[in-house]
């Protein structure tokens, strides 16, 4: 364990690095901060901090770094997130609140976050698998030809196309979306199969082959595989970040493009608490000189989808974690009351 003062003298480097993108040397350090101890024993502190890896020396004649051990132990005693300004509050949600649906919420939410820390934003839609159903709409296009709308709690609305195996008249029609809507609205979308299992016994023996086609593509649309997708905003930040990788920015550029991946960094929805990833802590080798800060956001208190941003190591964690903890709640109320 490092003592107290050791540790203020590591988030100094912290702060000074992240400040001014240069190496911070010891006559530095006691010039700009009160650690009432001599530039002597500040130099001492810094020899021990680098012996036991938290700071580095990147050249023979330059002053300390940060590791991402550095980091990790910087944010790991973070007394608190930097909170958002009164000004900065009233803007996220005037911007947030003129969204007309789901879709807008996660480009507003993008675009925010991407402005708000000057990093690429990352925003996952909410899951299917953890919304309840709000609405079942059935609209005939054709005597033989229905649109399934589902409309979930989070306001995320999925289309099908349903080609019924005979003509299904309006009052049919009717008479199926309101047997429907009182089984399901307001369900989990896991008690949706067993909900309406014996449905198309209480129709006409011509009418339930088209009952069960419905009920079929809505159980499909339930379960599709397709549904994690993400929003990506502000890539363009990283060229402002040119020095903070090594080598070059393609790894990190190529890296963002796999949503897979993205999704594996984001981490798992059912953890709605923030995470933060640093460097070598995240799995895929080509974000190996960056940070992720996540967090989920949902209604209600449960998460339904996480949001988060992409940027350097040399990062402001915790004006980062701030404004990623701040978006999420505004977006989590929007979804409350939508």
């Amino acid at each position: 364990m490092l003592s107290e003062r050791r540790l203020q003298v590591l988030r100094a480097i912290v702060q000074d690095y992240v400040g001014t993108e240069e190496p911070v040397g010891s006559k530095a350090l006691t010039e700009r901060h009160n650690l009432g101890v001599s530039p002597a024993t500040v130099r001492n502190d810094m020899a021990a901090l680098e012996d036991e890896g938290y700071i580095a020396q990147p050249h023979t004649s330059a002053g300390r770094i940060p590791t991402d051990k550095g980091y990790r132990l910087f944010v790991d005693k973070l007394a608190g997130v930097k909170p958002m300004t009164a000004p900065e509050r009233r803007a996220i949600q005037n911007f947030l609140d003129g969204a007309v649906d789901l879709d807008d919420v996660v480009a507003r939410t993008v675009r925010l976050l991407a402005q708000l820390t000057r990093q690429v934003a990352v925003v996952q839609y909410p899951s299917l698998t953890r919304s309840t159903v709000r609405h079942v709409e059935l609209l005939s296009l054709a005597p033989a030809r229905v649109m399934l709308v589902l409309i979930t709690d989070t306001g995320r609305v999925e289309q099908r196309m349903v080609d019924c195996p005979a003509p299904f008249g309006e009052t049919s029609l009717a008479d199926l979306r309101a047997r429907l809507n009182s089984r399901v609205a307001g369900r989990r979308f896991a008690d949706v199969p067993q909900l309406v299992e014996d449905l198309p016994d209480g129709f006409d023996p011509e009418d339930r082959g088209t009952v069960a086609t419905v009920l079929s593509t809505l159980l499909e649309t339930l379960v599709e595989e397709n549904e994690e997708r993400l929003m990506i905003g502000g890539t363009a930040n990283l060229t402002r970040f040119g020095h903070d990788f090594p080598l070059t920015i393609r790894p990190v550029l190529e890296a963002l493009e796999e949503q897979v991946v993205l999704l594996k960094l984001l981490g798992e929805t059912q953890d709605p608490g923030m995470t933060v990833r640093i460097g070598h802590e995240n799995a895929h080798e080509g974000l190996n000189s960056t940070s992720i800060v996540s967090v989920g956001y949902g209604s209600g208190g449960e998460a339904v989808a996480k949001l988060g941003v992409v940027g350097p190591t040399r990062m402001d964690y915790p004006g980062t974690m701030g404004a990623v903890r701040a978006v999420a709640r505004y977006v989590g109320q929007i979804l409350a009351e939508s």
